[in-house]
């Protein structure tokens, strides 16, 4: 809690004055009651309708005070809340948007997404919460105590004997809710999961026939969810009740002890009177110091879970410069890496490219492709080996300049929901000719003219494109910027050969200068690379140009010759 705390500390003076402007509306109220009794006992039997409209018109006065500064101070607290927990997310935004692939892995992605909603929401409560009751609660309680004990001491005995019992209550459900409310947020990640994979694979779910499997996997950790929040609930909801039932005990006594001490002219009813209103406001002020009690249950889950986002170390620090050993743009030198640290993913993979030249990646699925692109580009670091680009460590070159040099399109890439322009673009600062010349080079410039133009409003993640339409658009985000590597990882699965080949020509004649990493399926893809690397778990089985490969490494003639002809042409059915 105390390093969410330092986003509090900027707005101490609002919070202070909204405590301050609490402060005065509290007294304002604990003083009406007093005012009563005085008016019940003294005024009205006096018959003097002045006094009585004078001593009316301060209760009014007074009720009026305590109106306007709550409706005032709460306005402050919701203000000064919605600005800490805005800084909150905003700095949990951009720390889970910088944390390194791994420990991505280890938060996942709907504990990150919990955490940025409903954690921070659970801290904006508790922040209103604090400013609207913290201060009030606590000086109707003592207030009110401090005035009853002055106005009859037997009768505020009654009343104090109440309080331990009540404080004895409210810390027992505390302590053992603040775990519970661990869990139960533990819990609801595992559900935001669920229904993220629903959403996104809906149609893979559908042409499956798997929609009732899943509505019985979502059900599981619903039901699963639903237990705990019953636990919690059972826990907190003896807390307000139990409260209740002691206090108005204490009530019940109040009234019995109070006729016994006017039978022995000993009070007056304006005090019975004036204590009866007491006792509500002090039962208020416990409820509320109650509630406060459940929501620092939930901010201090909450609390522990951000700040665990927000402290995570940084990882991926670029190191100190070494001296440049020139060569080629890209070298792996004995490369291995395991995601798990059980098993290497690769193992002890070397290769060198030069500048302008071509990597064709080929392997079965879980062979280490992509992996490969993934320490290429830094979502990890090489457990052993170093990766040079143009002579250089990788690992001294800050993250934000080495990505600069790169465009890619990833495996499972996605697309905005806004305009085919803005998704080419993609905030980069790039003039409408160039937008137009990457869609020409990525074979979409056709599609786009029939699709009404670089305005058309494309739907979330493209649903309303084909899949080779969604490819072409993402390799032409890719070159728009005219990068220095280009990596497409599987991206041209959804093309047909034509397409594939005025592609692979367009990226020869007009990208000659940029070097080029290709994951592929299809020997035609990478055909004519001038590098090919054949994974197989992890493993370099082979690594040469396609005419080398033909001639040693029986995968990949395997693979050739199921799709392509002994001539080396292209097997239509392939």
């Amino acid at each position: 809690m105390r390093h969410i705390l330092k986003y509090v500390r900027p707005l101490w003076g609002c919070i202070a004055l909204t405590l301050f402007i609490k402060f005065v509306a509290s007294l304002m109220e604990l003083l009406i009651p007093s005012i009563l009794a005085k008016m019940i006992d003294d005024v009205v039997p006096l018959g003097d309708r002045r006094l009585i409209v004078l001593w009316g018109g301060a209760m009014v006065l007074c009720a009026a005070v305590a109106l306007a500064g709550n409706i005032v101070a709460n306005r402050m607290a919701a203000k000064s809340s919605g600005e800490i927990t805005g800084r909150i997310r905003h700095d949990l935004f951009g720390r889970i948007t910088h944390l390194s692939a791994r420990q991505l892995d280890g938060f996942t992605v709907p504990s990150a997404v919990s955490r940025l909603t409903t954690d921070t929401y659970n801290l904006n409560q508790l922040f209103a919460r604090m400013q609207r009751i913290g201060v009030r609660g606590p000086i109707l309680l003592v207030g009110g105590i401090f005035i009853t004990l002055l106005m009859d001491p037997w009768l505020t005995l009654v009343l104090v004997a109440t309080l331990p019992a009540i404080a004895v209550l409210v810390y027992a459900g505390t302590k053992k809710s603040v775990p519970m409310y661990t869990r139960q947020q533990g819990i609801l990640d595992g559900m935001v999961r669920v229904v993220q994979e629903n959403v996104t694979g809906v149609r893979v779910i559908k042409a499956l026939s798997k929609t009732d499997y899943e509505r019985r996997r979502f059900d599981r950790v619903n039901n699963e969810l639903a237990d705990k929040e019953q636990q919690v609930g059972g826990v907190m909801a003896l807390t307000n009740p139990g409260s209740t039932l002691i206090l108005n005990l204490g009530l019940t006594a109040v009234v019995a002890v109070g006729a016994l001490l006017m039978d022995s002219s000993m009070t007056s009813p304006g005090v019975i009177i004036a204590f009866l209103n007491y006792f509500t406001i002090i039962l208020n002020a416990m409820l509320g110091i109650t509630r406060i009690f459940i929501l620092c249950s939930k901010g201090q889950a909450s609390a522990k879970r951000v700040a665990e986002v927000l402290n995570a170390p940084e990882d991926l620090q670029a190191l100190p410069s070494g001296e440049k050993t020139g060569g080629a743009h890209i070298v792996f030198e004995k490369v291995s890496f395991s995601y798990e640290g059980v098993k290497n993913n690769l193992e002890n993979i070397s290769f060198s490219l030069g500048h302008g030249q071509t990597l064709g990646i080929l392997g079965a699925t879980g062979s280490g492709k992509s992996t490969l692109v993934n320490l290429l580009m830094r979502f990890y670091d090489a457990d052993s080996g170093r990766i040079l680009l143009d002579g250089e460590d990788i690992r001294t070159i800050p993250a934000g300049k080495l990505r600069e040099k790169f465009g890619v399109v990833f495996q499972n890439d996605f697309l905005f929901a806004d305009t085919i322009r803005e998704n080419i673009r993609y905030f980069r600062e790039l003039t409408d000719g160039q937008l137009e010349a990457a869609a020409r080079d990525a074979q979409a410039e056709e599609f786009i003219r029939a699709v009404g133009g670089m305005d058309y409003a494309v739907s979330v993640r493209g649903n309303n494109l084909s899949g080779g339409q969604k490819q072409r658009l993402l390799i032409a985000r890719a070159l728009a910027a005219n990068p220095k590597i280009l990596i497409l990882d599987d991206s041209s699965s959804a093309l047909d050969y034509r397409t594939d080949a005025a592609l692979r020509g367009a990226l020869h004649e007009r990208f000659s200068h940029t070097t080029c990493v290709i994951i592929a399926q299809r020997i035609s893809s990478i055909r004519g690379a001038d590098l090919i690397l054949v994974l197989d778990n992890g493993r370099e089985i082979g690594c040469g140009t396609h005419e080398q490969l033909m001639a040693s490494c029986p995968v990949y003639r395997e693979i050739a010759e199921s799709q392509m002809g002994t001539g080396g042409e292209v097997d239509g059915n392939a």
